[in-house]
């Protein structure tokens, strides 16, 4: 009666200490996907449905891609992790089977006289109803085994299959994290690419100005002699030139600078970059919003958030689990002796069994130390999946509005630049026929130079948007 009441008081308290561990969890507040990006295109195929090959219409740029894709140590890095995820995968699918190990041993022990082993080994020898081989050493007595042991812990209440499913969930995660990584180095070879065109055409621009300056230095000096300009509007010239001319060195040293980090990035030492045309003459590509939805499915960052939270969650199943008790099986079979003459015969053999159940009640405070910290990582991956989607809408709305503002000033500033190149000319015959100083045609030189920079700086934020757009999407990594 007694034994009946104290399991009743012991299963009470165990039930009572898990109680709270098992309350369900309190989630925060969702986000509220909209059907469609708020965009003048309601397009319901995304571009980032697009592998980047298809995406960027350049055979240099993907040349550069591969190569980076095949080199580059960080990608190297991120297979390694899938390979270590897979690797821990496998243990945890390897505890739900039984663990059958081989075991040989021998020992020996000197029992004292005044011991139940000691006396009972005495009395033992002197039946008369063993033989000889059966007698017990007792000066020690040994103890041989050779065979198979077993433990198997039954996975009653999902605990060991909740740590299986969680590193499942970190293989993709892992995966996930490989295509992220794709991503952005695709991204950033693309990008870095388009800026050393952008360079290029402004390296043009410098040394056309350079030989523009020139001719009307040469023209000021041409009427300084003749009388009609003054030392000053040659030296102002001068001055110019000397800038102008510094300049050219300076994008020189950016377009190294860059062509070195792409060989960085293609995991290559230093080397030219071949390169296409000049930047004006390419077609920006177009993009295709598509939906929420395909975004979500296609962006890496977003999956693997997705994955880790789910990894988080089956974490802190497993943690509550620990709370339960554990049925536990252990068996062995082998042969058993304490003479080697007779071990290996088959009056030796011995097996047995045992199962086991165990409940946890006072460890230290370790069972729920484990679920406080699973708890915790399980609310990090949550916002940390919320974050990363409320991040993924910021992009895409921002981006589609930069584009749309940076294709009206990139029009009107081509215009600006085709009225400055008019201007140049009309400001030398102006001058040369005395109607103009040489003030006007200074001012009117800088203004066309900076004015034809500037314009292949927007160009360039346009590409750099459209392949941040591409990204934010979800391409890039297919």
């Amino acid at each position: 009666m007694n034994l009946k009441k104290y399991c009743f008081w012991a299963v009470l308290l165990l039930a009572f200490s898990c109680q709270r561990y098992f309350a369900p969890i309190q989630e925060p507040l969702k986000i509220d996907i909209p059907q469609n990006f708020v965009s003048l295109s309601q397009d319901t195929n995304s571009v980032a449905l697009l592998k980047w090959q298809d995406f960027f219409q350049d055979d240099e740029l993907e040349n550069l891609i591969a190569i980076a894709l095949q080199n580059n140590r960080d990608l190297q890095i991120a297979l390694q992790r899938i390979e270590k995820a897979k690797a821990e995968y496998l243990y945890t699918k390897g505890i739900l089977l039984p663990n059958v190990r081989f075991h040989a041993s021998a020992g020996a022990d000197k029992f004292g006289d005044f011991t139940m082993n000691g006396v009972g080994n005495f009395d033992t020898n002197l039946s008369g109803n063993i033989g000889e081989n059966q007698r017990i050493p007792t000066n020690p007595t040994t103890d041989l085994f050779v065979g198979l042991r077993s433990s198997w812990e039954i996975d009653i209440w999902t605990k060991l299959r909740s740590s299986k499913k969680a590193q499942q969930a970190r293989i993709l995660a892992s995966q996930e994290y490989k295509n992220l990584i794709t991503t952005e180095l695709v991204v950033q070879i693309a990008t870095l690419y388009y800026q050393i065109l952008a360079l290029d055409s402004e390296l043009e621009v410098v040394v056309k100005n350079i030989q523009l300056q020139e001719q009307v230095l040469a023209l000021m000096k041409t009427q300084k002699e003749a009388g009609k300009a003054t030392e000053l509007a040659v030296q102002q010239t001068q001055a110019q030139l000397y800038r102008t001319r510094s300049l050219k060195f300076l994008l020189e040293n950016q377009i190294t600078d860059l062509e070195n980090q792409i060989n960085f990035l293609c995991g290559r030492v230093p080397q030219k970059i071949a390169r296409s045309q000049n930047l004006l003459e390419k077609t920006i590509p177009t993009i295709r919003i598509g939906t929420p939805l395909q975004m979500l499915r296609l962006r890496p960052d977003v999956r693997l958030a997705e994955r880790q939270l789910a990894a988080a969650r089956l974490d802190l199943r497993s943690a509550q689990a620990a709370f339960l008790p554990s049925l536990n099986i252990d068996a062995y079979a082998g042969l058993n002796a304490f003479r080697g003459n007779v071990l290996f015969s088959s009056a030796s053999i011995a097996y047995g069994i045992l199962g086991g159940l165990t409940a946890p009640i006072f460890q230290n405070n370790a069972l729920k130390a484990n679920y406080k910290v699973n708890l915790a990582q399980n609310y990090e991956a949550y916002f940390e999946y919320q974050k990363t989607v409320l991040r993924a809408f910021q992009e895409i709305q921002t981006f589609q509005k930069i584009l749309a503002n940076l294709q009206q000033v990139y029009e009107l500033r081509n215009k600006e630049v085709e009225e400055l190149q008019k201007a140049i000319i009309t400001s030398q015959d102006l001058f040369k026929t005395g109607f103009a100083n040489y003030l006007e045609v200074i001012t009117t030189q800088k203004a066309v130079l900076e004015a034809e920079i500037d314009l292949f700086e927007i160009r360039l934020h346009q590409f750099q948007y459209v392949i941040a757009l591409y990204r934010a999407l979800g391409g890039g990594w297919q």
